[in-house]
């Protein structure tokens, strides 16, 4: 049976096999007996490489970090992750540059974006996804959005709405010119997005756009 630790862009966690493009961290979630019972730990929200050279981790150790997988970046940054700093360190310094194109100020520290971030995907007080609504032309590849009366997450890249699955993207939907919809990502991510950060997507998305 696969462990629950792939993440959805609406940021919940789910149990299965495949693992995707990208690892990450909110710390530690699982039990002793690797069963998911909080779905975080940390205001530390963070994508990272899945492997790094000379070490092989044992998933859900008692006490330790949960590993959470993602299909792409864009998936991670829609559940309200950003880079690592350490793993990640081109990619992380690209994110900054282009967080303070979009929000403007100084260099900001990882713990002021990771405190930006936490306010904007997570109602606390509900303990559910922030979501805000838009129109589909103000939004920039790498975003997940619903259209009205379709509750699949999707992706906005190119010309196409691509339908979110655990296993990769369905066959694109035709991206209308103008649409009002409901953001799943992040406002901080689609700015930076918008800014010009470009998200690691699943190739056969990329490719298809």
């Amino acid at each position: 049976m696969p462990l629950q630790n792939r993440v959805t862009p609406d940021g919940e966690i789910i149990a299965h096999p495949a693992r995707g493009l990208f690892m990450g961290n909110r710390g530690c979630l699982h039990d002793d007996n690797r069963t998911i019972v909080r779905r975080w730990n940390t205001r530390l929200w963070i994508t990272c490489t899945p492997t790094w050279p000379g070490i092989r981790r044992t998933l859900m150790k008692p006490g330790r970090y949960t590993e959470l997988f993602f299909l792409d970046e864009a998936v991670a940054l829609a559940a309200g992750h950003r880079p690592c700093a350490e793993c990640r360190r081109a990619d992380y310094n690209r994110y900054v540059a282009f967080w303070c194109e979009a929000l403007g100020g100084p260099r900001p520290r990882a713990p002021e974006m990771d405190e930006a971030l936490e306010r904007a995907r997570i109602d606390r007080r509900a303990r559910r996804q922030v979501t805000f609504e838009a129109d589909l032309s103000d939004l920039p590849d790498g975003s997940f959005v619903r259209m009205p009366g379709d509750p699949r997450a999707l992706l906005v890249l190119g010309d196409g709405l691509f339908p979110y699955d655990p296993d990769g993207y369905g066959p694109p939907l035709p991206r209308p010119s103008s649409a009002a919809v409901t953001v799943l990502t992040p406002q901080p991510n689609v700015a930076v997005l918008k800014a010009g950060y470009r998200p690691v997507v699943l190739p056969s998305a990329k490719g298809a756009a």
